[in-house]
């Protein structure tokens, strides 16, 4: 009975070996199946390392090389921090930009005025006008 082509990778995939036009031996990339990869995926999403024993016991389930679920999990550990670290820069340039608005807005002169304290000599008509422009902007 043939192999059935979703249980198990293609030759290519289990070696890593192909031929080339000289017949010499040299590396493809293997190509997993959809399942493979689901299984995978699942596994990352529990757990970004896995140690020997339960690498041997994924390879085995998936008809995969240790090395192949090893390299795998490299991969896509680059990948997530690469969009881990492109989510936090996004974050932060957002932060900045929303911090950057309040700022401006409260770079008036009269704010300054206001954040000071008052001069206990100053007039009362000074004290209403800060008064009510902050009674304006609240």
């Amino acid at each position: 009975p043939a192999a059935d082509p979703a249980v198990s990778p293609p030759l290519s995939a289990q070696t890593g070996m192909v031929l080339d036009k000289d017949g010499k031996k040299k590396h493809s990339r293997p190509t997993f199946s959809g399942q493979q990869i689901f299984a995978l995926e699942k596994t990352f999403e529990q757990t970004k390392y896995l140690a020997g024993p339960e690498r041997a016991r994924l390879a085995y389930s998936l008809g995969m090389t240790e090395s192949q679920v090893k390299v795998w999990f490299q991969n896509r550990r680059t990948k997530w921090r690469k969009r881990h670290a492109a989510e936090m820069a996004s974050a932060k340039k957002k932060h900045d930009s929303e911090t950057e608005k309040l700022k401006e807005s409260s770079d008036n002169e009269d704010d300054d005025e206001y954040n000071k304290p008052l001069d206990p000599n100053s007039d009362d008509e000074k004290i209403t006008r800060l008064l009510k422009k902050h009674k304006s902007t609240n």
